[in-house]
């Protein structure tokens, strides 16, 4: 097991909402492909080699390239490395944190930090259960997506980007509203007892 796999939750999320914030002040495209092959060096110190950082990276790049173009031809192409870099840099560091923590530990830990805010409204039992969702779903969204590709390519729609993206908008947001019914259903059962905890 390595190092980060030993890594209590807490500090990883930490990292990971340090990073999200601090992330957004580097401005300098080189700078940032700094930060991206640090996290890389992550996955290498986790043990994961460039078979599972391609997996990781694979569903993200249909997304990356379509906002690079939109950015490249409003904004500049300097802009828009430093923003995919960024956006992929999170990306991994998120997926690094799930991949090497335990999705019970993970909302475990999310629920005890959340648990002062109960008095605020704020329901920790029912955000454990969106986050634990969504980390279901965000593999699901990348299967969605491979099943378009494969679709549209059948029926020889080509790559074009819109050919993909419109389907799988409409698939996305439809798994979108069984989860939010999920968690509503849930937390019409929990609301009492989660505030109390």
């Amino acid at each position: 097991m390595s190092p980060l796999h030993r890594c209590p939750p807490g500090p990883k999320l930490a990292t990971l909402a340090l990073a999200g914030t601090g992330l957004m002040f580097v401005t300098n495209p080189f700078a940032m492909l700094d930060f991206l092959a640090l996290t890389l060096l992550g996955f290498h110190v986790a043990g994961f080699g460039g078979a599972r950082i391609w997996r990781q990276i694979r569903p993200m790049l249909w997304m990356l390239a379509v906002l690079f173009l939109v950015q490249g031809g409003l904004a500049g192409w300097t802009l828009a490395a430093l923003i995919v870099a960024r956006l992929l840099t999170l990306m991994l560091l998120a997926s690094l944190v799930t991949l090497t923590t335990r999705t019970e530990d993970l909302i475990a830990t999310l629920e005890r930090l959340l648990t002062p805010l109960a008095p605020l409204g704020v329901n920790p039992a029912k955000v454990g259960l969106a986050v634990s969702l969504a980390l279901r779903f965000l593999p699901v969204i990348a299967e969605e997506a491979e099943r378009v590709r494969e679709a549209q390519a059948a029926r020889g729609l080509g790559t074009h980007p819109l050919a993909l993206i419109l389907p799988l908008i409409v698939r996305v947001l439809k798994a979108a509203e069984e989860v939010a019914e999920a968690i509503e259903a849930r937390s019409g059962h929990d609301d009492g007892p989660a505030l109390s905890r």
